[in-house]
């Protein structure tokens, strides 16, 4: 492992050298896509230039390696994510497939009339509409643990929430919109002595604080690999190996059955027997390269480094009058998001895009979020270690010349 420097982490990312509008870009949307390192573009020009072909299916030489490789990558993954047992790493189109494919198996293994879920209100809608489509069809009840002013989720009203008839407790790891780290032990013990399975979403906790399944004690953990520098379309789901032996398949087809008849079918072995259908093997192999990118780097030195950027960008903003950091819980991750009084957030996006610097506006898709505030939208910017102190500058100054302009 080797130290962290920012300016040597940033030249492996070729599209922070580009202008938009004429001006140097300004990257702080990270938390809806991180940008690629240039080993992980190699790979993946590498994979469709000279060794494309389809896992499990084929006998030559393309397709052996090919496998071999895709099967690697789990092994990385599942490394990455504390378990040896690679049959409960599951590889999907990404986390809102992963949290999809976890409702509907577990509604049909569980979960019925009179049953209840209960969802955070900090979730994303990946981690709500699929709990509420489920409870819909199975005539249970949708229940919620809500958060505080201040973004922290409050915890210790699970035991009142929660009962005997709890089949699932789903809770975010860090949320994307307010940066919150919930109490997630204190989550999965109460969770358990009820009887619950517990999913987490990690889409923002495996980038900003890493996870070891083992240790956290989990049943499904859920994240996609676009926000870990990995291509688009490519995500995991980690659950319990005696939790997945129990799960009923989700999609059917290609790759997840071992004998098809009219009369009958019998599936595959864990974990291919929930992957149907022709895999995304080349962004299951660049995510296997982007961890091996990401994980060469002191973890604790790029996170403090990130930490500073935050601190220097709220400092810096919640000098401009009327705005509003949402979030405010102590050891969150670099996740800001604001509001000015008066001031349309996209109004504030636009002029921002226009000097070069790209944030995030609306809803994050976590309305749920926008109500408990009373807010149509928010504006988010989202640190990464590649991002650097002049370009929070540049955000500072861009918002101060957005709100003079707009008022």
């Amino acid at each position: 492992m080797k130290r962290f420097d920012a300016a040597e982490f940033r030249s492996h990312f070729p599209i922070l050298n580009r202008t938009v509008h004429g001006k140097p870009l300004v990257y702080l949307d990270s938390a809806a896509t991180a940008q690629k390192p240039q080993c992980v573009i190699d790979v993946v020009n590498e994979l469709h230039t000279s060794l494309n072909a389809n896992i499990h299916r084929g006998v030559h030489y393309l397709a052996e390696e090919c496998t071999a490789l895709y099967e690697k990558a789990r092994s990385r993954v599942g490394q990455m994510l504390g378990t040896d047992s690679r049959e409960e790493i599951v590889f999907t189109s990404g986390a809102t497939a992963s949290l999809n494919l976890a409702a509907y198996s577990l509604a049909e293994m569980c979960i019925g009339a009179g049953d209840n879920v209960v969802v955070s209100q900090m979730e994303h809608h990946s981690n709500l509409v699929p709990w509420q489509e489920m409870c819909r069809r199975r005539g249970a009840e949708l229940r919620m643990l809500p958060f505080d002013e201040e973004g922290r989720l409050q915890v210790e009203m699970l035991d009142q929430i929660a009962d005997e008839r709890t089949k699932v407790v789903a809770v975010t790891q860090c949320s994307n919109v307010l940066g919150t780290k919930p109490d997630l032990r204190a989550v999965i013990d109460c969770a358990h002595a009820k009887g619950a399975i517990v999913v987490v979403d990690g889409c923002q906790g495996a980038v900003h604080e890493g996870v070891n399944v083992r240790e956290l004690g989990c049943d499904i953990y859920a994240f996609s690999g676009h926000k870990l520098y990995a291509p688009t379309g490519i995500g995991v789901m980690y659950a319990r190996r005696e939790l997945l032996d129990k799960m009923p398949v989700w999609l059917c087809g290609g790759d997840m059955v071992q004998t098809v008849s009219f009369e009958k079918t019998t599936f595959a072995e864990l974990p291919l027997r929930f992957e149907a259908g022709t895999a995304n093997y080349v962004g299951a192999i660049a995510l296997g390269t982007a961890i091996d990118f990401v994980s060469e780097y002191n973890q604790t030195e790029m996170e403090r480094y990130t930490q500073s950027l935050y601190t220097q960008a709220e400092q810096a903003l919640l000098q401009i009058d009327g705005l509003k950091i949402y979030g405010t819980t102590p050891d969150k991750a670099p996740i800001l998001s604001f509001g000015v009084e008066g001031v349309h957030p996209y109004d504030v996006g636009m002029i921002l895009d226009k000097l070069g610097v790209a944030v995030r506006t609306g809803t994050h898709c976590a309305e749920p979020v926008m109500s408990r505030y009373g807010v149509s939208g928010m504006c988010r910017a989202s640190l990464a270690p590649y991002n650097t102190p002049d370009e929070v500058e540049a955000l500072v100054a861009g918002v101060k010349r957005a709100v003079r302009m707009l008022r």
